[in-house]
């Protein structure tokens, strides 16, 4: 069973944090973007996908079928280079390291809010249609693993 409490997000959280030290790093046989680049688009993804779910009505929820992601939910991961990340979280080219520590406070912040935000919470991503909290949780899980192996094959 798939946990879906937004506490299981923090471990990945911590991850990113612990990979700081290492925001030069690049292997362009992985990625074309250095570690930084990682950390920094996870952390815009995690922020703005709360931001909206937080402030969204939960009245105005209604559950569709997407069968995308029926498919990548269940399978548990994204698979790589197959879409584009949208402009409102792409990453600037340098990213400061207090750029990182600002969204890293930012998304241990929205964090501690999910946890009180109610089931019907709601944002809606371009691909998977609109997510309420179970689901919105595992799409942030999913998308920063995503990132997180990305950077570890970064770092190998």
């Amino acid at each position: 069973m798939i946990n879906r409490k937004p506490e299981t997000l923090r471990p990945l959280l911590e991850e990113l944090a612990s990979y700081k030290n290492k925001k030069n790093q690049r292997k362009h046989s992985v990625s074309n973007s250095d570690v930084a680049w990682q950390i920094d688009h996870s952390l815009r993804v995690f922020n703005l996908v709360s931001k909206t779910f937080l402030e969204s009505n939960p009245k105005d929820y209604v559950s569709k079928f997407n069968k995308w992601r029926l498919l990548f939910f269940t399978l548990g991961y994204f698979p790589r280079g197959k879409v584009r990340a949208p402009k409102v979280v792409k990453s600037p080219e340098v990213i400061a390291i207090e750029t990182i520590n600002q969204q890293l406070e930012i998304a241990f912040q929205n964090l501690e809010k999910l946890k009180t935000a109610d089931w019907n919470a709601h944002f809606k991503h371009f691909i998977f249609g609109v997510l309420n909290k179970p689901r919105t949780i595992r799409f942030l899980q999913l998308h920063t693993t995503h990132h997180l192996k990305i950077i570890d094959d970064i770092l190998k």
